[in-house]
Formats: C-alpha cells, structure tokens, sequence
C-alpha cells in the first residue's frame, strides 16, 4: 500500500507514497500520491494500476491543490443575523435538527428536498447518506445532477428495454468502427456513462489496428484531431446524421438475424426513419451529402460499431430523438452485447449481471409546482425544484456536492428562489457560490481525506472492476466526512441512518462502505480493503442483458412517445449556443485552482465569419444575447468551430451560461430536460 522514502542521515521517515484512485470523474484513474504527514507533495499515475496503467489528467493531479486550497471550508459555518458565522458541531447540529423538525411540522415530508451534485456521485458514502436520510424522513424529494445534462440517456433506455440503467460500454478490445457524437473524450474522460482512463491511447489503438474513428461535432476537438472523419452537422441536428444511417441500413445492410431474435418495432422504426433521405439529412444537418455517404461506407465496411454520445447532444431539444436513434443503430448493426460493438458493464460492486432483472416503474406525476414534468427513477427532474421553492413546497433543501448557481438555468431566479427557504445546508469542500446561499455549511472532507469505494459510477468503466482506498492524509482542521453530520441529524430526529445499528461514535468511513458490499459483488470487503489496487474481472459478460433483462429478449426499436416526438423537432437556429469542456475542469471543480484559470479562462468560442459579422476581433469583448439573458465575455476567433455555433464553458460564474437559458421554456416533457444546446443567440460587439 505504501512505500517509505527514508532519509539516509536522519533515518526520520520523510515522505510516504499511497496508492489510490481519483474521484473527480467515472474514469477512476488510479493514482499514487506523495505525503509529508498532512501535506501532499505530488499526484501521479500508478504505473501498476490494471485498468488506467498509470495515466492521469490534469485533474486528478490538482487533488493535492484541491487539498490545500485557500478557501478550503475549514468547519461548521451556520448563518446568523444575515451573516455565516464559525459555529461548533454540535451548535450547528442542533440548529439544523430542529429547523428540519420545524418544517415537517408545517409541510410534512414534501417539504425536505436533496440535491445530489456531481461530487456526491464520487463520494460514495455522502450519496449513500443522503439517500437514506431522505427516506428516513420519508421525503420523496431526491434531485440530482443527472436530471440536469442527461435525462434523456436513462429515460430512453426504459422505454426500449425496460430498464434506464443499462452503461454502453464500447469493446475497445476489438471495435474497428467507433462513433462519437457530441462528445470529446479526450478532455472530458468520459461520454454519457463511459468512463475513459487513458483516452488518447485508447483512440490510437482503434486506428492502430485498421480501425475507424469518426466523429459527430460542431467543433474540431481534441478527439476530432484523433478522427478518421469528421463531420460538422449544426447544433442540433445530430439526429439527421443517425437517421439516415438508418434508413439507408435498414433498406440494405442490416443485421436481420439479429432483430429477427432481439427486437420488436422494426417496421415501425423503418417508416420512421424513411424521411431521412440523403438531400434531407444533408440540408438539416448542414453537412455535404458526400459525407454522410462516407460515413455510411465506414458503417458497412465494418458491420459493427461502437456508439458513444456526450452533452452536446443530450442538452439538444431533439436528445431523445438521437438517444433513441443511437441504440436503434447499434440493433441494427447487430453491435449490442457482441465483440466488436458494445456491451454493458454491470459493476464490480452491483453485479447487475448476478441479480435478478426488474423492469424499472413506470413514470409518476411530477412535482405539485410542474406535475406536468415526471417523476424516474426516484427522482424529480432538477429543474422542478427552482418551482417548488417558488411555491413554497419546498422548504428545506440539502445540496450536496453541488453547485446550483451554475448548474440551472437561470442564475437571478435560482438566487432568488434559494433565498425564500428556511433551510439551505451545504455539504461542500471549498468555499464558492452555493456557501453564500446557504444556512448551514457543512466542511466536508476532501477525495484524499476519505476512504472510499466506487459508487454506482462502477458501471461506467471500461473494465468489471473496483478499488478500495484508504484516506491518504488526516482529516484536517474542524472538518467531518460527508455522511457524518447528515447521521448526526439523523440521530438527533430519532431516525439513525447508520448501518447495522452502529452509534456514531463507533462509525467511521468503513462502516458505511462494508454495508455497500453485497452477497453478489465480486469480492468481499476484506478481499477489496487488502488488494492495494484495483480489482478486476477478467470477463467482460455478454449477453446478460439479453438474457436476464430485455423483456422477451427484445429491444423496442420504435417506443410510441419516442415516434410521437419525431414528428416535433424544428429545425436548427441560424446561430446557437453549444456547451464545451475544458481540459483542467469538470463542470464547476477546477475553476477556482490556479492552473485553470491562468491556462484555460472561460471564453466564447466564435467562428470568424460570425465574429466578423458581428463586428467582433479576437480577444475582444463579445456580447452574446439570447431570449431569456445576456452575458459578457472576451472572444476567441478559432477557424475550429463551424459557422452559426456558438461554444462557451460551463460552470462559471463569469459568464455564466445559465444566464441565457430559461427553466420555463424548451422543457422536454419526458425527461424535464431545460435546453443548454443549440439555444438561439446573437451577437455583439461587448
């Protein structure tokens, strides 16, 4: 687990070295890392680590500067007289308990609402908190930040297989014919419930062997440079591309041996799709017809295919359409749960594959401000909650691992709707937008200050494996692990959350994660705490979706609602708004580190005949409007982006994105998905 470096004069142990692994995205990248006592000197890759073999990104290597940021939540902060003021524990503790107990008195249960931030999703412990603390009180309130950028990906996935937790996971081992639409792996390590250790290599491999890489974006990425081909359809209109594709394959080319056994709704699809011509597609995509014929050359040259999408489709008005249309593609080609195409992990630590397939309920009302908007998988679309405050159902609202300011739509209203509860609590790392909106703060423990199993995020990698880490410095200063005042509150209403009946002087970071290991996971607890690295198995199963889940063994290639909404895609805005990742970040974390913001400024990425029009040089102030805001920001002229797009970052306050995008309009029924891409915009000289 570790190895001391020893000074030969002294004999004094001067500095140790701690194998774990990065939790700031699905990629898990194992991880060595250099402490002094509670100091971190250096992040690296682990060059023995099974699954990322020693690579790293610029943000897993930031975890030592995340652990020793200025503005790092040292303790309990609790608001009093309008202002946020250092409390003890048990002060705050004690406050927070009865004000909860306050509200369930008024509103019962439908007033405590849990948002579940990006962060929560890789502290295993703090999300398995949070859930149990919100049933205990019998709140149904549960938000997360899926319900924000990919609502779409598991709620088409329940109506084609009953299901929304299937992960498509290419067969990087064997595809020769990869698809990557609106997404750029390369930076973000990961594309819509895949995680990408080693990106780079992992693309060159695929080339390396014969094989083909095309890529499906507005702008030329880090991963296009990568590509075979490319094309550059208009935001929004990805679903063009796919649709011809299957039109074409469904008249010749098709696996038919493969949707004779697996699929329903062929002739439906087949007529769905037959408006999709080559001139058709061509124009609504924007795209030479000659492209697309030789992306459907590369598409029949190898039969099978990888397909992976990202957020520059699933913020798209027309999300659904190009989930649906990506899955029907992969039927089509024959590519689902077969070598060469896709197949779905099912989790080192859940072992889907070894339990018994349920279809997941159907969707339930929304919430009583937009009922309209449905309630999934046990959660109501985030963008209902900014309404639920308005209306004053929502009372109490914990965020966890979060930030609400830049992550809806909006940025006055979320302000402004947060300041009428009774109750925000804060579970955070780092001093930032939310902790000026909150009642309570919670100063949580960092990634290295916590021991710590993968999440349900387990199912994202690109192996069947899992890897236990110890805390690899001390808890510092007045700080508490994430579950730790959430079981507080918990004992204080009479209502323990903590496993087994354990008292919570007794528990720690292991209590909670022995009781997250299940009869069907791969390994015991003991056998993952003692590996020192990652676990992995060896087989990558296929066929058990087939098998165990799809009902009949059958995907549904044309679901009613899906069909219905293909008939109500308009078309494209002349010039609109995309979303972009950058290189040091993952949505908000990163921002404030010193390396992103001397390297990588939030910028408006413009093309240079819409800059010129616009009458906008590089490096100048650029105004971009749209119908529901305005924001400032300084231009950057790249000949990478095509015409009539618009990129900016975000998670930035300066310029927020949210600012332009409304939480009102544009709302996907099915999913409650507010439109971040292809929003219509112009632009100004600033």
């Amino acid at each position: 687990m570790t190895r001391r470096r020893i000074d030969r004069n002294t004999h004094v142990v001067a500095a140790i070295e701690v194998k774990s692994y990065c939790r700031i995205c699905p990629a898990y990248c194992g991880v060595v890392v250099t402490v002094e006592g509670d100091r971190v000197l250096s992040v690296k890759g682990d060059r023995d680590h099974p699954v990322s073999g020693g690579y790293t990104c610029p943000k897993g290597r930031a975890l030592g500067e995340l652990h020793h940021h200025a503005k790092r939540l040292d303790g309990p902060l609790m608001r009093k007289h309008g202002r946020l003021e250092p409390v003890s524990w048990d002060e705050l503790l004690d406050d927070l308990a009865e004000k909860i107990g306050a509200t369930l008195k008024r509103t019962g249960p439908s007033g405590i609402g849990m948002y579940f931030g990006t962060h929560a999703n890789f502290d295993s412990n703090l999300y398995w908190a949070g859930s149990k603390l919100l049933r205990a009180l019998g709140a149904r309130g549960k938000y997360t930040s899926g319900t924000i950028d990919a609502p779409s990906y598991p709620v088409v996935r329940r109506l084609m297989s009953g299901v929304g937790w299937l992960f498509t996971i290419p067969d990087f081992e064997c595809t020769k014919l990869l698809l990557l639409l609106g997404t750029n792996p390369v930076v973000s390590h990961n594309s819509h419930m895949a995680g990408w250790p080693n990106p780079t290599a992992r693309l060159r491999e695929i080339t390396r062997r014969g094989g083909e890489i095309w890529v499906v974006d507005a702008r030329e990425t880090e991963t296009t440079q990568l590509a075979t081909g490319h094309l550059a359809p208009h935001p929004g209109s990805d679903y063009a591309v796919l649709g011809y594709l299957l039109r074409e394959l469904l008249r010749d080319g098709a696996d038919r041996a493969y949707l004779d056994r697996h699929a329903i709704g062929v002739d439906e699809l087949t007529r769905a799709v037959e408006r999709f011509d080559l001139d058709t597609s061509a124009r609504l995509a924007g795209v030479p017809a000659a492209q697309l014929e030789e992306l459907l050359a590369a598409v029949r040259r190898h039969g099978r295919i990888s397909l992976l999408t990202g957020t520059g489709v699933s913020m798209a008005p027309a999300a659904n359409t190009v989930h649906w249309f990506a899955l029907a593609l992969l039927a089509v080609t024959g590519s689902m749960e077969r070598e060469g195409g896709v197949w779905f992990n099912p989790g080192f630590m859940q072992s889907l594959d070894r339990r018994d397939g349920k279809p997941d309920p159907g969707p339930e009302p929304g919430p009583a401000s937009r009922p309209e908007l449905p309630r999934q998988g046990g959660e109501y679309p985030t963008i209902t909650l900014v309404d639920e405050l308005e209306a004053g159902n929502l009372d109490s609202l914990f965020v966890l691992g979060g930030n609400l300011i830049v992550a809806l739509p909006d940025e006055a209203r979320v302000r402004a709707a947060l300041a009428r509860a009774s109750v925000v609590v804060v579970s955070d790392v780092v001093d930032g937008d939310m902790v000026e909106c909150a009642t309570h703060v919670l100063a949580s423990t960092d990634p290295l200050e916590r021991a710590d199993l993968p999440h349900f995020a387990d199912c994202l990698s690109p192996a069947v494996a899992a890897q236990y880490t110890p805390a690899v410095v001390p808890v510092g200063a007045d700080r508490k692990p994430g579950w730790w005042p959430l079981a507080a509150v918990a004992e204080r209403l009479g209502i323990p959350i903590l496993p087994d009946g354990v008292s919570l002087d007794e528990a720690d970071d292991d209590t909670f994660l022995r009781a997250r290991v299940r009869p069907t996971t791969r390994a015991t607890f003991e056998e993952l705490k003692s590996a020192g690295t990652a676990l992995v198995d060896p087989e990558r199963p296929f066929g058990w979706v087939e098998r165990n889940i799809l009902p009949d063994g059958r995907w549904n290639l044309a679901p009613e609602p899906l069909v219905a909404q293909l008939d109500e895609i308009a078309e494209v805005p002349q010039l609109a708004l995309i979303p972009r990742r950058l290189w040091r970040r993952m949505n908000s974390y990163g921002r404030e580190l010193a390396e992103t913001q001397e390297r990588e400024p939030p910028d408006v990425l413009l093309n240079p005949e819409d800059a010129a029009v616009a009458g906008v040089a590089d490096g100048e102030g650029v105004r971009v409007e749209s119908a529901n805001g305005s924001l400032s920001g300084v231009a950057r002229v790249d000949g990478s982006i095509r015409r009539g797009a618009v990129a900016i970052p975000h998670g930035w306050t300066a310029p927020n994105v949210s600012v332009l995008l409304s939480g009102t309009d544009d709302v996907d029924p099915l999913t409650g998905m507010p439109t971040y891409c292809a929003v219509p915009v112009s632009l100004s000289a600033a």
